[in-house]
C-alpha cells in the first residue's frame, strides 16, 4: 500500500497535537445547515497520516450498485462507541469537540469512522449521512483530515450552487444544523491529487 504523501510546508513537526477550537469560523449555507472550519487544527497531521496508513486495519468493500457488485474507491475503517481508537490524539480530537458543541449538539460524538483516499481516483459520490438520524433530526458530523489535500464539495439537494473546501493536513470542519438531510457532499475524482488523504469522521449515536 502505497503512500508517497508530500508534506505540509506549514506543518513541520513530527509532535501530534491539538490546537484550540476557538479559531472556528461559521458558514450559513441555508435550509438551516452550516459548516464550520478551521485549517491547521491538528499539527503533526503527517505523523498522524503515517501511523494511520500503517496501524489501522483497512477494509476494501464492495456494494451492489444497480446490477452490479462495484469495489468501494477508497479504504474504510469504522470505530464503534467504545472501541479504543487507533491513536489516542482522536480519542482527544473526539472529546474536545464533543465539549466544543456540548450545548448546541446535546450529546457526544460517540463514533468515528476512517476513509484513506490512495490517489485521485479514490473519491465518494454525492450523499448525506441519512442512515439514521440524520434523516430526520439536526445532527453534527465532524471531520478531520490528514494527508494532502483534497476537495470537499457540498450542494444542496434542491437547489443549485457549490460549495467547495480544500481539506487536508490537520483541517477540521463541521457539518451541522439540518446539513446531512437538506444538502449533499462529495469527494470527487481527481488526475491531480498532490498525494494520498485520510479523513476521520466523527458522529453521535446513530447517526451514520
Amino acid at each position: 500500500m502505497g503512500t508517497h504523501l508530500q508534506g505540509s510546508l506549514f506543518d513541520q513537526t513530527d509532535e501530534i497535537r491539538l490546537g484550540p477550537l476557538h479559531g472556528l469560523r461559521r458558514t450559513e449555507l441555508g435550509d438551516g445547515a452550516w459548516i464550520d472550519l478551521l485549517p491547521g487544527w491538528l499539527s503533526g497531521a503527517d505523523a498522524l497520516f503515517l501511523r494511520l496508513v500503517s496501524e489501522v486495519p483497512w477494509q476494501a468493500e464492495r456494494r451492489h450498485m444497480y446490477d452490479h457488485v462495484v469495489d468501494v474507491p477508497r479504504l474504510l475503517a469504522f470505530y464503534h462507541a467504545g472501541d479504543p481508537l487507533p491513536h489516542p490524539v482522536l480519542t482527544r480530537a473526539r472529546d474536545a469537540l464533543s465539549a466544543h458543541y456540548a450545548d448546541e449538539l446535546g450529546e457526544p460524538f460517540t463514533t468515528a469512522g476512517l476513509c484513506y483516499y490512495r490517489d485521485g481516483r479514490d473519491s465518494v459520490a454525492w450523499h448525506g449521512d441519512r442512515s439514521g438520524r440524520g434523516a430526520r433530526a439536526d445532527t453534527m458530523v465532524a471531520i478531520l483530515s490528514v494527508g494532502a489535500p483534497r476537495d470537499l464539495l457540498l450542494r444542496p439537494r434542491h437547489g443549485h450552487g457549490t460549495v467547495r473546501r480544500p481539506l487536508g493536513h490537520g483541517d477540521l470542519i463541521v457539518m451541522g444544523g439540518s446539513c446531512q438531510r437538506t444538502w449533499e457532499h462529495a469527494i470527487p475524482k481527481t488526475a491531480h491529487a498532490p498525494g494520498p488523504r485520510i479523513s476521520i469522521q466523527f458522529r453521535p449515536h446513530d447517526v451514520r
